[in-house]
């Protein structure tokens, strides 16, 4: 997929509201969330967050070598309090420096991968996903030119890596798992790739690109 057609299709692309961010009236908190995409879609029982969700955003970087896009993921390392060794996007808390998602989004991948701001193109943004421990992730979609300079935070970081964007097209390899958990079952999305398993927000965020992109 081209650049340009990554573009087009993601200015026709009307992300779901901003979301819940603490509303003191429980029927607006509860419309809110049902309006954002998270874990609870492919779980129709399951209650999101009742409490205050924190603003996070992460950066969904689409890396444009000459032989077709890719995406570039991290994986945590294994010490982290959460989410230890899990793949994800680079990106974190919006704090209050931070003028909106976008430059929380920017300031996190430097800080995480040294990918400096003025190498990202920002081209739009997806679905806010609210995941079962109370985060509201916006993922901003950005175009990197090759080659990416990549000066990993080593005590976030184990290691960066890229996913080719067609791997991430094909449905097929939208893996649906169904887990007990419980007197309830689970379901949730992994793209197994080259040994490893991408799940959780990461993979969410990951097929509703794909929903972004699709003809």
């Amino acid at each position: 997929m081209s650049r340009e057609r990554v573009i087009e299709r993601l200015a026709r692309w009307q992300p779901g509201r901003r979301g819940f961010g603490g509303s003191a009236d429980p029927a607006e908190a509860a419309a809110f969330r049902r309006a954002i995409r998270g874990d609870h879609d492919l779980n129709p029982g399951m209650t999101p967050p009742s409490t205050a969700l924190r603003p996070a955003a992460v950066l969904v970087p689409l890396v444009d070598h000459t032989e077709g896009m890719s995406v570039l993921l991290t994986q945590r390392t294994a010490h982290l309090s959460a989410h230890a060794g899990q793949i994800s996007f680079p990106g974190g808390r919006i704090e209050e420096d931070d003028q909106d998602a976008v430059a929380a989004a920017l300031r996190e991948t430097e800080e995480e991968v040294g990918l400096p701001p003025d190498r990202v193109s920002v081209v739009g943004r997806l679905d806010t996903y609210v995941t079962g421990t109370g985060f509201e992730i916006t993922p901003i979609v950005g175009i990197v030119a090759p080659p990416v300079p990549i000066s990993i935070d080593p005590f976030e970081v184990a290691e960066a890596f890229e996913v080719p964007l067609a791997f991430i097209l094909d449905r097929r390899n939208h893996q649906r798992i169904e887990r007990e958990s419980g007197a309830h079952s689970r379901s949730y999305f992994v793209l197994p790739y080259q040994g490893r398993n991408i799940w959780g927000a990461t993979a969410g965020i990951l097929v509703n690109l794909a929903e972004a992109l699709a003809d």
